[in-house]
């Protein structure tokens, strides 16, 4: 039996040397050590013999078989240098050309124009601030003057997170929109003088949430800067002047504007902000619906019982909000169709930007 196990050996060592081709080698591969080689074949004869012969053998066997695949490996690296060799002899390769090009990472679409949003309100002295996505039911919705059973609080609306908890002020939902930000920071600048609060200018940027159906038009998530201005002598005229002066230094110098009358919880005036569609100047065509005008942000003079939440007194102070979505300003600028584009991860969408 160890003689077989010498012949299997050289026979298969000598067609070794003689394989050029990786073609050739996985052809040597499944004739010598594949599954159904003669050696594989010796195992089964192991049952045949006596005690005494076995442990020789199996040795030999053994080693039969880690010979044969590090031959096989060695010759596999033998060619594949072999072939790297050639083909850097018939190919020509200067040298001296300039590398490729290695294309480098780009901020995503959305964040480049929240980033564009809050420079300019930064330049008109906006701080940022910050508020959490995780907020409790009286901040989303009390605070701000939507009670229980208000429309927005249906449950097509809103994310709500099972906490166990049944109390209706500390049930927690995903932000719906940014505006709790605006209490949070009315409470947090008041606490340090309750008695003279200092005024406010601040944005609050932020992911917002809700449980809508996906379509070209909406999303379960989308980005919101608010602003909010408050002082004792702020007036409509201040948010106009405030708005008209962003909407110049966001799309131009000459660019129209109009405010138009609406209806937010939180705010009393509310309106809407147009500006004049600056793809058929006010003509009308497909993007602005053939009215000549592109909303952009909503706003209003906060509401007297939202100031008192926040610690303002409203017999002293008055001030604007408005809110805004990157998404929708880049949607409009570049003609994008789908909102789902900005979420979709396509790397053509993506690298336009």
């Amino acid at each position: 039996m160890l003689d077989k196990l010498e012949k299997i050996e050289k026979e298969a060592l000598k067609t070794l040397a003689s394989v050029k081709d990786k073609a050739n080698l996985e052809k040597w591969r499944l004739a010598k050590i594949g599954r159904h080689s003669p050696m594989m074949n010796m195992f089964s004869q192991m049952a045949s013999l006596s005690k005494e012969e076995r442990p020789a053998f199996g040795q030999g066997i053994n080693r039969l078989k880690a010979l044969l695949e590090k031959e096989f490996e060695d010759r596999r690296a033998h060619i594949k240098q072999a072939e790297l060799e050639e083909s850097l002899a018939s190919e020509k390769l200067d040298i001296s050309l300039p590398g490729r090009p290695v294309k480098m990472g780009r901020l995503h679409p959305s964040t480049q124009n929240l980033r564009r949003v809050l420079g300019i309100l930064a330049e008109m002295g906006f701080q940022v601030y910050t508020a959490r996505d995780v907020e409790s039911d009286e901040y989303n919705f009390q605070l701000l003057n939507i009670p229980p059973h208000h429309p927005a609080r249906e449950m097509q609306d809103t994310f709500y997170i099972d906490t166990g908890n049944n109390d209706e002020s500390e049930k927690q939902v995903l932000r719906t929109h940014t505006s709790p930000g605006q209490v949070r920071a009315m409470r947090e600048f008041s606490s340090q003088n309750p008695d003279n609060p200092p005024p406010i200018r601040i944005a609050l940027p932020g992911m917002c949430y809700r449980f809508e159906q996906i379509t070209a038009r909406s999303e379960v998530q989308f980005n919101q800067v608010e602003g909010l201005v408050l002082g004792q002598t702020i007036t409509f005229g201040d948010l106009k002047g405030t708005l008209s002066e962003f909407a110049r230094r966001m799309f131009g110098s000459h660019v129209k504007t109009r405010f138009r009358s609406d209806h937010f919880p939180f705010t009393e005036p509310s309106a809407e902000m147009d500006i004049e569609c600056y793809v058929c100047g006010g003509k009308g065509c497909s993007v602005c619906k053939k009215s000549g005008w592109l909303e952009i942000l909503g706003c209003g003079m906060v509401h007297p019982s939202v100031l008192a939440n926040g610690g303002y007194d409203p017999a002293r102070y008055s001030g604007f909000a408005f809110g805004m979505g990157p998404e929708r300003q880049l949607m409009l600028r570049h003609k994008i169709s789908d909102i789902r584009y900005f979420w979709g991860n396509d790397i053509r969408f993506l690298e336009q930007f």
